[in-house]
């Protein structure tokens, strides 16, 4: 199990929208996330808008990314999500995650 940490900014207008959306995830985007066998996935966010998100996936978060991407659900949720982000126009969210290196762990 590999342990990812990624960043990624929401613009700063869009927060409370942003943050409404995750209270309410569709259920087939949380099928879709479990199957490609995310775990332990979370997102946290600070005032500014920057999230920092956590995931534990099976190999690489490359992997990872590439077995949602599969997923119909994914491409409607990131067409959703899109418009959020501090991201190039016409792509998704999901290709602008930037991974960060883990330099510590402690069990």
């Amino acid at each position: 199990m590999k342990r990812v940490a990624f960043q990624m900014k929401v613009k700063k207008e869009q927060l409370k929208e942003y943050v409404k959306w995750h209270e309410n995830v569709w259920p087939e985007m949380i099928e879709a996330l479990k199957k490609s066998e995310w775990k332990n996935y979370s997102l946290f966010m600070r005032k500014d808008g920057m999230i920092f998100g956590y995931v534990e996936v099976p190999d690489s978060f490359t992997l990872a990314l590439d077995r949602m991407s599969e997923e119909e659900i994914n491409d409607k949720w990131q067409d959703l999500m899109a418009p959020y982000f501090e991201i190039p126009d016409g792509t998704h969210p999901d290709e602008n995650m930037i991974e960060l290196e883990e330099i510590f762990h402690i069990n």
